[in-house]
């Protein structure tokens, strides 16, 4: 599943980050829930508003594209768009209905189910296929050339993430026993990012964009997800209001026609928006998008055996694919 996250070493790294973060960047009111708010709306004709909650991260870009360019009006909808600064801000988001849209993962979405929210995952927004997003493990050890060189070798990794999962997963893939794979809890993307760099930690997984700032500074990906079966996605969830979410797909969706046809145009948009590092800026690809379409079961399923697996999750939970619930709570 790949996603996305994302991810901010101060100003040398420009919050170059496609994972975690803290406090809005908007201020909407909390009072009372944001879907509550648009359901009251649409019923009066008035346009529904759309609160989406983000990370900054290239996952979004299609909503960024559809603000810029106006395209909610069409669909009779305002939007807000929420930047937080970690996904522990973003998830309080959504549990307190701040926010009725959230862009985050299949892991965070059903340890939020499992916590007592009833949300519903709508459609990936990247990582449809394994082209799309990336995730991997870097070093700056030039003696490290494959993640055999790696067994018995602590990196960097935050526990209970999309990360740690294809972490595993990829020594899994490279043949390294789980009792070989070692890790050193570095939860901060931005510290990790400099541990590796620095050699305190032999290497560390990391999201696209903290790889392509790597990458520039002389690191190696020792491997990563954009080969071989698709391991991550991000995805868009919601707490309510099925008409108000059909209508922001369609909205979705139209931005995905113009990035997919012309990407370099909102590369701009996309440096502001992420605010990738100016050591990337000009380089770091972008990527095409998917029309809104929900996870295939094999993708939730797979997250949700690890997660139970490793202990994340006490309950039994299960993903519907045709409707992108969840059940078992």
């Amino acid at each position: 599943m790949k996603h996305s996250l994302r991810f901010i070493i101060a100003a040398a790294l420009s919050l170059s980050l496609l994972s975690l973060t803290g406090c809005a960047s908007s201020s909407a009111s909390t009072s009372g829930s944001a879907s509550s708010a648009a359901a009251s709306a649409s019923a009066s004709g008035a346009p529904a508003k759309v609160t989406v909650g983000t990370l900054a991260t290239e996952d979004i870009l299609p909503v960024w594209v559809a603000e810029e360019e106006g395209l909610f009006a069409a669909e009779n909808l305002t939007a807000e768009v929420m930047v937080f600064q970690s996904a522990t801000e973003l998830i309080a988001g959504v549990t307190s209905g701040t926010v009725d849209f959230a862009m985050t993962d299949p892991m965070v979405t059903a340890s939020i189910y499992a916590s007592g929210t009833d949300v519903q995952v709508q459609w990936v927004t990247l990582g449809a296929d394994a082209s799309q997003g990336r995730f991997g493990i870097m070093t700056a050890d030039p003696t490290v050339t494959s993640l055999t060189d790696l067994a018995g070798v602590p990196v960097g990794v935050g526990s209970n993430t999309i990360l740690e999962y294809v972490m595993d997963t990829l020594f899994a893939r490279a043949g390294v026993s789980a009792d070989q794979v070692m890790k050193e809890e570095l939860q901060k993307l931005p510290v990790r990012y400099q541990a590796m760099a620095s050699g305190q930690v032999k290497a560390a997984a990391l999201p696209g964009s903290l790889l392509a700032l790597g990458e520039s500074a002389g690191c190696t990906v020792v491997a990563d997800d954009t080969t071989g079966e698709n391991l991550s996605q991000s995805v868009m969830i919601s707490r309510g209001n099925p008409a108000t979410a059909a209508a922001f797909a369609r909205v979705w969706n139209a931005a995905v026609a113009k990035i997919n046809a012309a990407g370099e145009s909102y590369r701009a948009l996309l440096v502001s928006k992420a605010t990738l590092s100016d050591a990337i800026a000009a380089t770091y690809p972008i990527s095409t998008y998917p029309t809104a379409s929900l996870p295939e079961q094999a993708m939730v399923d797979s997250v949700l055996t690890w997660m139970k697996a490793k202990g994340y999750l006490a309950q039994g939970i299960t993903y519907n694919a045709a409707n992108g619930t969840f059940a078992g709570r």
